[in-house]
Formats: structure tokens, C-alpha cells, sequence
């Protein structure tokens, strides 16, 4: 009797430690929804920043860059695609710049004119009020998604560019396998340094928050500006 009772009073205990020891990974600061909500909550402050991108999904290379000046309502963004399934491989070169909601195209000679309306980028204004208001931004990380509907344990810490941050695994409904595994690398200041996604084989870095961001304005992107002010 003696020897039950105690095995009884064993197993409660244990029962007690493993419902102590949930609670407090749920509840506590490193919770992976609550890292995530501080990440939202710090993308809310950025007004600048710079994202390297490359995918090689099957038999496609995409290189793309991107540089978001809100104060200025600039967005600099470059594309660099190559097909290898055809013969020759089909290759696409594209850079732009979007002022204001213009857009412009640089030419092979160097030089701009207006764009033709179907470049992959979007104003400013745009980017910079979807993190302003917290809604994902389709160039940094889908924190907000990720929270809704990701799984999120935490990983290892490591250096992305010179940055210490904490990679977050996340498992998340899509992707061509019915699950997408992606990792996010969040530093001190729980910003996003680096992002994986494991089906379209991707890699995305990102740098300069709230950093001067020097891009050559294309002269006219400039004209019309400088042309409001001597009416006014």
C-alpha cells in the first residue's frame, strides 16, 4: 500500500511539472508569437531599409534588390531572372525606380525614361504605410501571417552581415509540398536580418534600417518637383 501510494503521489507530481513547465514556455518573454508580435511592433518605426533577394527554384535564378527611402517616397529596384529550361536561356535585366508613384526605367546607355507600367515593384508610400499600420509588406518577412498562422520555434543564434540574431523556425499551410518551412533571423533590436523559405529555395537579407540611402533620382523625376516650386 505504502509503496502505491507513493508511485501515485510520483506521478502527480510529475503531471504538475509538465504543466508548470508548458505554462511557463507559453507565457514566457520567449515565446515565439510574442518575439514575433515585438518584431511587428519595431517594423512599425522603419523608414528605410535594403533587401537582397535569390531564389533558384528548379530551373530558374532570380536575383532581386530592393531600396525603400519612405521620407522620400523612393523605391530603387533591380531584377536579374534567367530560364535555364530553354535554349538559348532566357535572361531578363530590369532596373527601376519609382518616385512619388512614377515610375522609370534605366536604358541600356545608363539613362532613364518613364516606365512602361509593368515592373515588379510598388511606391514607397505603399511599402512604408503596410509596416507603418503592421500589415505585411510582401519585401520584409509576413510577420503578421506568421503569427496568424505559422508554427514558430526558436533556433540557434548566429551572425547574418555583421548582425547577431536569433533564427526562428517557422512552419507555415502552402508551398508546393502542402507545408512551407521557413526560417527568420531576428536581432536584438527584433528586426529581421535574414529570411529562408525552403521551396523556392530563397534567400533574403536585409540591412539599413532608418539608414541615409544614396540613389541617383533620375533628372526627370527631379524637374517636376523643382518646376512645382518655382510656381509656388
Amino acid at each position: 500500500m505504502g509503496d502505491r501510494y507513493w508511485l501515485w503521489v510520483g506521478a502527480r507530481l510529475l503531471v504538475g511539472f509538465a504543466i508548470v513547465g508548458w505554462a511557463i514556455s507559453y507565457l514566457g518573454t520567449g515565446s515565439g508569437e510574442k518575439e514575433f508580435q515585438k518584431t511587428l511592433d519595431a517594423m512599425k518605426q522603419v523608414h528605410s531599409f535594403r533587401v537582397a533577394f535569390t531564389a533558384n527554384p528548379r530551373t530558374q535564378h532570380n536575383d532581386m534588390l530592393w531600396e525603400v527611402d519612405c521620407n522620400r517616397d523612393i523605391v530603387h529596384h533591380q531584377w536579374h531572372f534567367v530560364e535555364t529550361s530553354t535554349t538559348p536561356p532566357t535572361e531578363i535585366n530590369q532596373d527601376q525606380m519609382i518616385v512619388a508613384g512614377r515610375e522609370y526605367d534605366r536604358k541600356s546607355d545608363g539613362t532613364w525614361e518613364p516606365g512602361r507600367g509593368f515592373g515588379q515593384g510598388g511606391s514607397a508610400k505603399w511599402f512604408c504605410g503596410n509596416l507603418a499600420q503592421g500589415t505585411d509588406s510582401n519585401i520584409l518577412p509576413q510577420i503578421a501571417t506568421m503569427i496568424r498562422r505559422g508554427i514558430i520555434q526558436k533556433g540557434d543564434k548566429k551572425t547574418v552581415n555583421g548582425v547577431r540574431c536569433r533564427e526562428w523556425l517557422v512552419t507555415l499551410k502552402g508551398g508546393v509540398s502542402g507545408l512551407e518551412h521557413d526560417t527568420v533571423c531576428l536581432g536584438d533590436d527584433h528586426l529581421p536580418y535574414e529570411m529562408t523559405v525552403d521551396w523556392e529555395h530563397s534567400r533574403s537579407s536585409f540591412s539599413d534600417y532608418n539608414a541615409p540611402i544614396q540613389l541617383e533620382i533620375p533628372e526627370a523625376a527631379i524637374q517636376p518637383a523643382s518646376n512645382t516650386n518655382q510656381s509656388n
